[in-house]
């Protein structure tokens, strides 16, 4: 087998500045070829150098040189540009437009129309009739607050099954649970106020059938959402606090995200130094009895100062995540897929950047202008619809929705193609 210049036997993995190739490294930066999301490793003294050689190396040498286990602290930064990749054809599918009155605080999909969360509360917006008042929402009031341009205010949740919603105050303590059928709210939420400025509500409901939410800023809980019966006391036994015994309670828990069944949800949250950590939660041990499974221990990745990105289940075990990084100073715009159980990274592809949906092994992205269908197996937009800005979609059915202006207009994708 042919020796490296990097002294080692093997495949190479990337190329590097010769400085890189020691057992000490210094800070480096990744300087993008132009071929996709290719990069190679440079030192400060050779990153903006046309006549520096980087050589190939092979993978252990390329994970030393390229390290950013800590926040990021060996990478200084990208350099170049990656390649994102258009294919732009027909989207397809079908279109809707309605005249609709409602001015909504928040939208989300039920089976058959929407769910909106107006100043008067939450209003039905069937598919084949008139909008329909549900009734009113009241949350214990909380100041303004804007931290890190991430301002608190009304978030709207919906179930798969379309009996309930949460209505929740992103970057702040309060939130609840109604029953849609009745407008009666079934479980009060309150998680404190201990740094909730720097996360949304933690709440997702699960294909079968609870709904998760924060209780404590280190705690999720289960609850059935039609009685707000708690699904997980831990009692005595639950440790507040760090022992090296016990799994970690010092996470701040974020965004909660779950795949189709309901059995595992991401949960981008951080910990301190800050460093974002978005994690796997096993929600199908948990709630078989495992008490810490809660506990997010499995980190796909971790990014000094960065969490809330938009994120999207692919399917049952791929999950997609923007921003590519270490730290919020250095991202590069787009993807990487991840495999879940094993959270082991599946590859990264440049461009997609803005609120994110997945349906029939596509992402759909609310671009800044338009809307995006992107290929995650080619990396490639395939589809683009200027000036298309949904705030609602709808995993199950593929549909997206904007409301604004006295009108509902709605795209449906076109079915994904059967697998023989």
């Amino acid at each position: 087998m042919e020796t490296l210049p990097c002294g080692h036997a093997g495949p190479a993995r990337t190329r590097a500045c010769p400085h890189l190739i020691t057992d000490d490294p210094p800070s480096h930066y990744r300087r993008l070829t132009g071929h996709r999301t290719e990069y190679h490793l440079r030192c400060e003294s050779c990153v903006d150098d046309p006549a520096a050689c980087p050589v190939a190396v092979c993978a252990r040498c390329a994970e030393r040189a390229d390290d950013f286990s800590f926040c990021g602290l060996s990478l200084e930064g990208w350099r170049g540009k990656a390649e994102v990749l258009y294919r732009d054809a027909d989207p397809g599918g079908s279109w809707s437009s309605s005249a609709c009155p409602v001015e909504p605080l928040g939208l989300a999909p039920l089976p058959g129309g929407w769910l909106a969360l107006t100043t008067d509360g939450l209003v039905r917006l069937p598919d084949d009739g008139a909008p329909e008042p549900v009734g009113p929402v009241e949350l214990p009031e909380e100041p303004p607050n804007t931290w890190a341009g991430r301002t608190r205010g009304p978030a709207l949740h919906t179930s798969p099954n379309g009996r309930h919603a949460a209505v929740v105050t992103d970057f702040g303590r309060h939130g609840a649970v109604f029953d849609l059928a009745t407008g009666s709210v079934t479980l009060r939420l309150d998680r404190g106020d201990y740094q909730a400025e720097t996360v949304p509500f933690p709440l997702a409901f699960l294909g079968s059938g609870q709904v998760v939410a924060a209780t404590a800023w280190n705690r999720l809980d289960a609850f059935d959402p039609a009685t707000g019966r708690l699904l997980t006391d831990r009692g005595s036994d639950y440790h507040v606090g760090y022992s090296p015994r016990r799994p970690r309670s010092d996470y701040f828990h974020g965004s909660l995200s779950a795949n189709p069944s309901g059995r595992r949800l991401v949960d981008d949250g951080w910990v301190w130094q800050p460093a974002g950590v978005p994690a796997l939660i096993d929600v199908e041990a948990w709630l078989g009895g495992d008490h810490h499974a809660a506990q997010p221990d499995q980190a796909l990745t971790d990014r000094g100062y960065l969490w809330t990105t938009p994120m999207a289940w692919l399917d049952e075990g791929t999950f997609a995540l923007q921003r590519v990084g270490p730290d919020d100073r250095q991202v590069l715009e787009g993807v990487e897929l991840f495999d879940v159980p094993s959270g082991r990274s599946k590859g990264v592809f440049a461009g997609p950047a803005g609120p994110m949906w997945a349906f029939g092994g596509r992402l759909h992205v609310r671009a800044a202008d338009g809307f995006e269908v992107w290929e995650p197996e080619t990396g490639a937009r395939t589809a683009f619809v200027a000036g298309f800005a949904p705030t609602a979609g709808d995993p199950v059915t593929g549909r997206f929705a904007e409301l604004g202006g006295g009108r509902l207009r709605v795209w449906a994708a076109p079915a994904p193609a059967r697998v023989p």
